[in-house]
């Protein structure tokens, strides 16, 4: 979850733009990528602070755009780890 979270980071996504991709596209309950989220912000306050503070609608991808990127990921991580 953790990777897939790294993911949405680098997409700018918002958490709840990121609980709601990765439960549609890796059938991953919203609760856990909330509490992944939750706790990457415990340990990494001074990244998640700048993060919040420099996500604008401009640096953000569309929905479609965000989507093909979130199933591209999906596809490469199941490739490379059976595992989650």
């Amino acid at each position: 979850v953790q990777h897939l979270i790294e993911k949405c980071l680098i997409f700018h996504m918002t958490k709840e733009e990121c609980m709601e991709a990765v439960s549609k596209h890796a059938s991953i309950e919203p609760v856990i990528t909330s509490t992944v989220w939750n706790e990457l912000e415990k340990e990494n306050k001074e990244f998640f602070k700048a993060y919040s503070q420099s996500q604008s609608k401009e640096d953000r991808m569309s929905e479609a755009e965000t989507s093909e990127m979130i199933q591209k990921m999906i596809s490469d991580s199941s490739k490379d780890s059976p595992d989650c």
